[in-house]
């Protein structure tokens, strides 16, 4: 085993190109996963594979210039853009003398430097633990020798089952620590429904202004920083829209390409915030380049949480700096697809307001019902189906009604009970809301 520095750690970056071209060119993103684990990058590799080395990954000729610079830069750690079998990680260090960490152990190092709530922290351990676990042989390679078998049945093979079975144990506890307060939030969820409270969850490539866009709409505190994985923990606020209209507003964890299984796991009871919302806004970064790959790799992985069929409305953020004006692009059937605004600047959150109006109430009938003493027993239903705005009480014992039901609500009362609902303008019905 190697030991980890107290301080910054220098780090050579390896990039690997596996298959056939073309490849897709993140190193930049790399780079940056790299300094937000705290490593100080003394120098970077392309590495082309063209077929796979079960030992190294990377041929040996590679593996030569790879020894060659980690002595002459004092790199501390070689940190590896692609994933590792559990035997290329060991191979990997033994011929390196150094530590080795491929990608999805960066990132798992991330989300631990990041988490800060208690929950956070148990998905974060539980993702690291389950990724540990096929990774104990690493840790007793002095213990090789002892394969098994009679006369070879050495301390090393007790060890590593004694920490597999302390592994589980613990994994045991923290997933049923973490089923617990799954079940909190579904209570609270429960709650929101039954105050027919709707959701709207943001989602995104990381750094994409998520949190920016939350605290713009919600005058919330949100920590922000331009790096990755600033926000993890997921944070869900109150907000008013025109009208007095009310909904939570979730900022969930930002996605990254090849988002680790075990993460995606580990945070499901988390990402159950964003299967149940309303309405989903995929928060893009319009400026960026590979905003279209990065937008791939955001339904790759709302494909692995079940959102496929979810309503879903991209917002195009950071148009400042394009210097495009905020707008609204409609589909065919006239519904928004998405919506263009500066989350820093503030500009075109008026139309983003509008648009999640729009969707949450699509099919809300909003008017006046006005029922006379014989038809109490439509008022009871009306007020256990719909919401009551406000009520009147009329000369001749009747009542006026302001309500608002959903569409299905409203035709099944006008089947039952001949119920019409009508707008301020006499005589007309009512539409749902805009």
């Amino acid at each position: 085993m190697f030991d980890r520095p107290q301080h910054g750690e220098r780090a050579l970056l390896l990039h690997v190109r596996a298959g056939s071209p073309p490849y897709r060119d993140d190193d930049e993103e790399f780079h940056a996963l790299a300094l937000a684990a705290g490593a100080e990058v003394a120098g970077e590799l392309t590495a082309p594979v063209r077929t796979i080395n079960p030992k190294y990954l990377i041929g040996t000729g590679k593996l030569d210039e790879i020894k060659l610079l980690v002595d002459s830069a004092h790199v501390d750690v070689v940190l590896v853009d692609h994933d590792l079998s559990p035997a290329q990680e060991r191979n990997l260090e033994l011929a390196l003398k150094r530590r080795v960490v491929d990608r999805t152990g960066l990132i798992l190092d991330i989300f631990a430097l990041r988490a800060r709530t208690f929950e956070g922290k148990l998905q974060v351990e539980l993702a690291q633990l389950e990724h540990l676990s096929t990774r104990l042989v690493r840790g007793w390679t002095h213990l090789e020798r002892q394969k098994g078998g009679i006369g070879l049945r050495g301390p090393g093979e007790t060890q590593l089952e004694t920490d597999r079975r302390l592994l589980g144990h613990r994994i045991s506890r923290l997933q049923s620590r973490l089923a617990r307060l799954a079940k909190r939030r579904g209570l609270a969820r429960q709650q929101r429904t039954k105050q027919e409270m709707p959701t709207v969850s943001l989602v995104g490539y990381t750094n994409a202004g998520k949190s920016t866009l939350f605290n713009r709409l919600t005058d919330a505190r949100v920590y922000v920083a331009d790096k990755l994985f600033a926000t993890l923990d997921p944070t869900m606020r109150r907000v008013e829209l025109p009208g007095g209209r009310p909904f939570v507003l979730v900022d969930t964890v930002g996605f990254v390409r090849d988002l680790p299984h075990e993460l995606v796991a580990a945070f499901e009871s988390t990402l159950e915030e964003t299967v149940d919302a309303d309405l989903i806004l995929h928060v893009v970064d319009s400026s960026d380049q590979a905003y279209r790959e990065r937008m791939e790799d955001v339904d790759d992985v709302l494909g692995q949480i079940g959102m496929e069929d979810r309503r879903l409305i991209q917002v195009y953020n950071k148009t400042d700096i394009l210097g495009t004006p905020p707008r609204i692009d409609r589909g065919e059937d006239g519904r928004p697809v998405r919506v263009w605004l500066s989350a820093a600047t503030g500009q075109g959150l008026d139309i983003l307001l509008s648009v999640i109006t729009e969707e949450l109430y699509r099919d809300i009938v909003s008017g006046t019902v006005t029922l006379d003493v014989s038809q109490a027993r439509l008022r009871a239903l009306l007020y256990e189906r719909a919401k009551i705005i406000g009520e009147r009480l009329l000369d001749d014992g009747g009542w006026e009604l302001d309500v608002e039901i959903d569409q299905r609500g409203y035709q099944d009362l006008r089947k039952l009970e001949n119920l019409t609902i009508y707008t301020g303008r006499e005589g007309e019905l009512s539409s749902p809301l805009h």
